[in-house]
């Protein structure tokens, strides 16, 4: 099965669906005419082999670089080169949860 993201006019995406394979070659055309769906669909994949990431509800699609980007968790995060945002400090073990307050990991006792 494939899976298409409908990505609104801000390049927002509002919903994910799957698609048959053997209308996969055509699942913009296959969902937005035939099942009268309408909207922008752009394909995506669970392992990321397309676009960077599997695209959900909430992630942006940046037409430019044609990926998907995951919200931003905080407003400190940086996006990294494989498309994931990530903290400005290195996270110090599994232990430990972000504070955007003190922009600093705490460590959960």
């Amino acid at each position: 099965m494939a899976h298409f993201a409908n990505i609104d006019e801000d390049n927002l995406v509002i919903e994910v669906l799957v698609v048959p394979d053997d209308q996969e070659h055509r699942g913009q055309d296959f969902l937005s005419n035939d099942l009268g769906l309408g909207g922008n669909w752009i394909q995506t994949s669970y392992n990321g082999n397309i676009r960077a990431n599997f695209a959900g509800v909430g992630y942006t699609y940046d037409p430019v670089n044609d990926v998907f980007i995951p919200p931003k968790p905080f407003p400190s995060w940086i996006l990294n080169d494989d498309w994931f945002w990530e903290a400005p400090i290195e996270r110090p073990g599994n232990n430990y949860l972000w504070n955007e307050e003190n922009v600093e990991w705490v460590e959960i006792t």
